[in-house]
């Protein structure tokens, strides 16, 4: 099995980063695959900064509270297979599709 990665730009704080955590490990346990490394980042250039205001529009009374923008790396032992479904899986659970609006828990780019 190959070394593959699954990188996210999120604006999140230690509870929202928790739950695409967890996410990740859901998807990634019910299927062939392995994690072998997690690094979470801070981003020290605004490449992410749409996020934060994406949580603004999305939440206009609310605080931010102590969210700021970060990476998650995953890197995964899996084949390309594995992987792909893995982040579909991810992707499906951070944003669940449907014609209905709504706002995401944790806004989110994928990399």
């Amino acid at each position: 099995m190959r070394k593959r990665r699954l990188r996210f730009g999120l604006y999140a704080d230690e509870h929202g980063l928790d739950w695409v955590e967890g996410l990740v490990e859901d998807a990634v346990g019910s299927r062939n695959a392995r994690i072998v490394e997690w690094t979470v980042a801070h981003t020290a250039d605004d490449s992410l900064d749409f996020l934060a205001e994406q949580w603004a529009v999305e939440h206009p009374a609310q605080s931010p509270g102590s969210r700021q923008p970060v990476e998650l790396e995953v890197h995964l032992g899996c084949s390309l297979r594995t992987w792909r479904a893995t982040r579909k899986a991810v992707l499906t659970a951070l944003c669940p599709p449907g014609s209905v609006p709504h706002t995401c828990r944790v806004p989110w780019t994928v990399g």
